[in-house]
């Protein structure tokens, strides 16, 4: 089927989009390859759709369908709807996304290259034409163009070639694209989602949350949508979940399980209720868990899982807690459940288990506390659950949450820590009180470096005042000017300890402290009450208080950092934003860290418009697959990252500095 015949079906709603499909998600490199391969007339794969009756079909967007068969892109809507965007000026009517991510194409008649307006690379050079333009003229533009090649005097020998490349640019329309369908009485909306899992094994799988919600926006168009401004104004709180995780709450909050299968038979009527009680709920669980333990953003939100269970909990005390005791003690739950990774297996076996726990509301909280004692043996903290390293870990949270309950005190100007005390340089920020650079020199190890008990907050002025100065030179100066500060962030004060020499010594100590303060504020959740929680020592896991698996990837030595920084400086010098030193990958449900990439820009070098982007150093292949499978270009050399942010992202000849 010709590209200029699908677009029309388009129009005339002879094609779509299915509910369940998710939103355009391609950026402008991904734009920029497809017209590249099309004006190459290199193969882009053909298409996948699912024939079914109009009346039957369930479709994104509000434009009316055309009787009779209607065709709903199963796979290919990411290159119709920047087809569509390109040729036709503006996006199709079932479009979900970033149009900017189409907008503004132009081409180069005389190096046949795709490029996004870039002013200062394309100012006074008339060899640029707009693609969109070109197309929505069609052959009027195209005579348009003729003429003004007249007047190019000094490309007279090339016009001819110019019109043959403008031509083929139209001839785009032309292409035949193979369409696959799918057809017959038998195919159900599963089957369908079954089938599009199966072609789409390279991209993102429909979960069964995709399909429920398909179903939900069958009978309530609205549905998505309001699910997701839900979404936009968590994320504008600094939390950011998904569609899946919300319909779990939703889910939970309806039915009392987990699995979605259970949500199918619902009206919409119970299902809009629930999404309103489910709001509900969690706004009231984050209002708990940010104000009594000071998780309050997305970073140290950990256990998100648990919220499913707290918000069907406080939804069955008719949406509040009847008193601190009550509030506290289903905190210890949760703050316990999120250490020790409750939901990071089975996460619908787990989530069922702990929803029936508290069908009962009365002595629910004691019976999930009972619950998880029994899966996980002791749930005392042990020093040696901080031996986890970097960001990830589990128990950064822990000290997250020990600082803010705590009241840690800042070492440059005294005062209690919050999240977002005023002023730019009031942020907190993650210190590590042995410098990394002074620790790499010390042919310290990478775990150690990154070392849980190795991190404190400050904010970023008093982190910057200490750079990279060693702690026996700077502890004494905060302990002079704000005494009890150190020991606010549970440094040791023995001062041998402060000597790098003594690192290891400093990070065991340092480990006892916290288990301490994190013991206290567990018994503090208990109120006193019989702690169901305790068990002998010797019930305690032994993989619980274990070395923890190493992450792969990671800065290796002090001479790597400054590579790194060297490169920050230069990306930030030709006008784009710094990129993440070891950004952490991490699993998108557990949270629990897969890698950690040396430099990466997870939204692209341009947010939003390039893909997301990696320079690893020295990397076992283990690492390089992991950002391959998530999503990044990465590269291995600087040079090679610099030609491309030269060539692809920046305007060589205009925009990139000297």
């Amino acid at each position: 089927m010709k590209v200029s015949t699908i677009l029309d079906h388009v129009d005339s709603g002879d094609m779509a989009l299915p509910k369940f499909q998710r939103g355009y998600v391609w950026n402008r490199d991904q734009v920029r390859g497809l017209m590249d391969s099309l004006y190459r007339r290199h193969p882009v794969g053909s298409l996948l759709v699912w024939a079914t009756p109009a009346e039957d079909a369930s479709h994104r967007g509000d434009q009316e369908l055309a009787p009779g068969v209607v065709r709903l892109l199963l796979d290919g809507q990411q290159r119709i709807t920047s087809l569509y965007g390109i040729m036709r000026g503006e996006p199709p009517a079932f479009f979900d996304g970033n149009k900017r991510a189409f907008t503004d194409l132009y081409f180069h008649i005389g190096t046949e290259e795709f490029r996004f307006h870039q002013p200062l690379l394309m100012r006074g050079d008339p060899l640029w034409i707009n693609v969109s333009e070109l197309m929505q003229a069609g052959t009027t533009g195209l005579g348009r163009h003729i003429a003004r090649f007249g007047e190019l005097d000094e490309h007279a020998d090339m016009q001819a070639e110019f019109i043959g490349r403008l031509t083929k640019i139209l001839g785009i329309s032309e292409i035949d694209l193979h369409v696959e369908e799918v057809t017959g009485t038998d195919k159900t909306i599963e089957v369908v989602v079954d089938i599009f899992n199966r072609v789409n094994s390279g991209g993102t799988k429909l979960s069964q949350g995709d399909l429920a919600l398909a179903k939900i926006c069958g009978s309530w168009p609205e549905g998505r949508e309001d699910m997701q401004s839900i979404l936009a104004r968590w994320r504008k709180n600094g939390y950011d979940f998904n569609l899946d995780w919300l319909l779990r709450n939703v889910n939970a909050i309806v039915t009392g399980e987990a699995r979605f299968s259970h949500l199918h038979d619902e009206s919409m009527g119970a299902v809009q209720e629930g999404l309103r009680r489910a709001e509900k709920g969690v706004d009231y669980a984050l209002n708990l868990i940010a104000g009594r333990l000071g998780l309050d953003h997305d970073r140290v939100l950990f256990g998100r899982y648990a919220l499913p269970v707290m918000s069907r909990y406080i939804d069955r005390r008719g949406g509040h807690l009847g008193n601190a005791a009550e509030r506290d003690r289903l905190l210890y739950w949760y703050f316990q459940s999120a250490m020790w990774g409750r939901f990071s297996g089975s996460t619908e076996t787990v989530l069922d288990q702990d929803l029936d726990a508290i069908e009962d509301v009365d002595g629910g909280i004691e019976r999930l506390i009972e619950q998880l004692r029994l899966w996980h043996g002791g749930l005392r903290v042990e020093p040696a659950h901080f031996r986890g390293w970097s960001l990830g870990a589990r128990f950064y949270p822990v000290l997250y949450a020990l600082t803010r309950v705590g009241e840690a005190r800042d070492w440059g100007t005294g005062l209690v820590l919050r999240h977002a005390l005023l002023g730019r340089m009031n942020e907190l920020e993650v210190h590590h009180i042995f410098p990394k650079a002074l620790l790499y020199r010390a042919d310290v190890k990478r775990a150690q470096v990154n070392a849980v008990a190795n991190f404190c907050f400050l904010t970023k002025d008093t982190n910057l005042q200490i750079s990279d100065r060693p702690p026996a030179e700077y502890f004494r100066e905060v302990e002079a000017k704000h005494p009890g500060a150190l020991a606010s962030q549970w440094i040791p004060m023995d001062e041998e300890l402060w000597e790098t020499e003594n690192y290891a010594r400093f990070l065991e100590e340092r480990q006892r402290l916290l288990a301490g303060a994190a013991n206290a504020l567990l018994d503090e959740l208990l109120h006193d009450a019989p702690a169901a929680a305790e068990a002998p020592a010797a019930a305690v896991p032994e993989a619980a208080a274990s070395e923890p698996a190493p992450v792969p990837g990671g800065i290796e030595d002090a001479e790597e950092e400054a590579v790194l920084r060297s490169i920050n400086d230069w990306v930030r010098g030709q006008g784009l934003p710094e990129g993440h030193i070891e950004h952490e990958l991490a699993h998108p449900e557990t949270g629990d860290p897969l890698a950690i990439l040396d430099l990466a820009w997870p939204g692209g070098l341009q947010e939003g418009y390039s893909e997301p982007v990696a320079l690893l150093l020295g990397e076992e292949q283990e690492t390089l697959q992991i950002a391959n499978d998530h999503g990044f270009r990465h590269f291995t050399d600087t040079e090679a990252f610099k030609r491309y942010a030269e060539a692809e992202v920046l305007a060589l000849a205009g925009e990139a500095a000297p």
